[in-house]
C-alpha cells in the first residue's frame, strides 16, 4: 500500500490519537500524522474481525472496501477465474461453449452476493434513507399549516355572510323607529304574564344520562282571550302608548314644514322619501303625557277606562308608569339627535 487509507488522511491528528487509544493501539505517542496514519490503517486491517463492527470505525471500512474491495468478493473473482482456466485446459471445444456460459451465469450471482454483503453497500443503503426532520422544517411546516388553517377560516367567514347580515342589521337598529319598537316589546314583555297568564301543559322528564331533572313546561292560556280580563288592560295600553300617540305623531309632523320642503331638488327630494311618516318626537311627547294623565293620576275620563286596568297595567309593566315616562325621554332624545345628524 502505497499510503495510508483516505478516510485516515482527512481526520485530524487529535482524532486520530482518540481512535488509536480507543482501539488499544500501542506506542503512537512519539509517531507524526502520516506515520499514525500508517500505523492505525495497518493495526485496523489486521483486526477487522474486532472492529468491524464499531459505530466509530464504519466509516473507514466503507472506505477501505471502496479502495480495496471485500475479501470475500475478491475471493469470489478468483474462484470463477480458477474454474474458468481448468474448464479450457480439459474439455473440448464444443464442451467449452456449453460450460462456459454457465460458469458465466454463476459468476454474477456469487459476485453480487458477495457485494451486497459488503460494509459498504450497507452504508451506501442506509445513507438512502430519509432521516427525520430539522426542527426548522418542522416549524416551517407548522407556519405553512397555520397560514392554510387561517386562510380557510377567512374564506369561510366571508362566505357565510356573516359580514353583510350584521351591516344589515346595524342599519335595521340604528333608526329612531327601531328603539321605539324595542321600548315597546320591552313594555309587552312585562305585560304578556299579567293578562295572558302562564298555565301548566306538561312535564319533560328528567333523563338520567345527561343528568337532568323534570322541567314542567308552561304556556300562555290562549282562552283568555275570550275573556274581557284579557282585552281590557291590553287595549287600554295599545291605545296609551301606540295608537293615540302615532296619531298625534302623524299630524303634528314637524318635518313636514321643513325648509327642504320648499324647493324641490334632488337633494330635497332625497330628504322628502326618507322623513317619517310619524314624528317620533311628536310620538314620544304624546305617550307621556296620556300616560301620566291615565296611569300616574288615575283619570278615567268619565268612567270610559277601567281602574281595574289601569291598576294591572300599573302594577305588571317594570317601573310603572315612571318606566313609561323613562322610555319616552329616551325616544324623544334620540329624535332629537337624529334630527340633528340629518341637517
Amino acid at each position: 500500500m502505497s499510503g495510508a487509507n483516505s478516510w485516515l488522511q482527512r481526520q485530524r491528528k487529535t482524532d486520530l490519537t482518540e481512535l488509536a487509544q480507543h482501539t488499544g493501539l500501542k506506542n503512537f505517542e512519539s509517531l507524526k500524522k502520516p506515520e499514525l496514519e500508517l500505523a492505525l490503517d495497518e493495526y485496523l486491517a489486521e483486526n477487522a474481525n474486532t472492529f468491524s463492527s464499531d459505530p466509530k470505525l464504519a466509516n473507514y471500512y466503507s472506505s477501505r472496501a471502496r479502495t480495496v474491495g471485500s475479501p470475500m468478493k475478491r475471493d469470489a473473482v478468483d474462484g470463477a477465474v480458477e474454474k474458468l482456466k481448468v474448464a479450457k485446459r480439459r474439455a473440448t471445444k464444443a464442451v467449452e461453449e456449453i460450460v462456459a456460459p454457465a460458469e458465466s451465469d454463476d459468476e454474477p450471482t456469487s459476485t453480487s452476493t458477495a457485494v451486497a454483503r459488503t460494509p459498504g453497500r450497507a452504508l451506501s443503503l442506509a445513507s438512502r434513507i430519509p432521516l427525520p426532520a430539522t426542527p426548522a422544517d418542522v416549524a416551517e411546516a407548522v407556519d405553512r399549516s397555520t397560514v392554510a388553517v387561517r386562510t380557510r377560516v377567512v374564506s369561510l367567514y366571508r362566505e357565510s355572510g356573516i359580514t353583510e347580515a350584521t351591516h344589515a342589521t346595524r342599519e335595521s337598529l340604528s333608526t329612531v323607529a327601531s328603539v321605539l319598537f324595542a321600548i315597546s316589546a320591552f313594555e309587552l314583555y312585562f305585560l304578556r304574564p299579567e293578562i295572558l297568564a302562564d298555565r301548566y301543559a306538561f312535564t319533560i322528564p328528567a333523563i338520567s344520562f345527561l343528568g337532568t331533572k323534570d322541567f314542567p313546561v308552561f304556556v300562555p292560556d290562549m282562552f283568555l282571550l275570550l275573556t274581557s280580563s284579557f282585552w281590557s288592560p291590553a287595549l287600554l295600553w295599545a291605545f296609551t302608548s301606540a295608537i293615540l300617540p302615532s296619531i298625534a305623531g302623524y299630524f303634528v309632523n314637524l318635518s313636514v314644514n321643513s325648509p327642504h320642503h320648499g324647493r324641490v331638488t334632488r337633494r330635497s327630494s332625497f330628504h322628502a322619501t326618507s322623513d317619517p311618516v310619524v314624528d317620533p318626537l311628536a310620538f314620544s311627547i304624546a305617550k307621556a303625557l296620556i300616560s301620566y294623565v291615565v296611569y300616574g293620576e288615575g283619570i278615567t275620563f268619565g268612567g270610559w277606562i277601567d281602574d281595574t286596568s289601569i291598576a294591572r297595567i300599573n302594577t305588571a309593566i317594570y317601573g310603572g308608569y315612571k318606566g313609561i315616562l323613562t322610555g319616552t325621554a329616551i325616544t324623544g332624545i334620540l329624535s332629537i339627535y337624529d334630527a340633528v345628524l340629518k341637517k
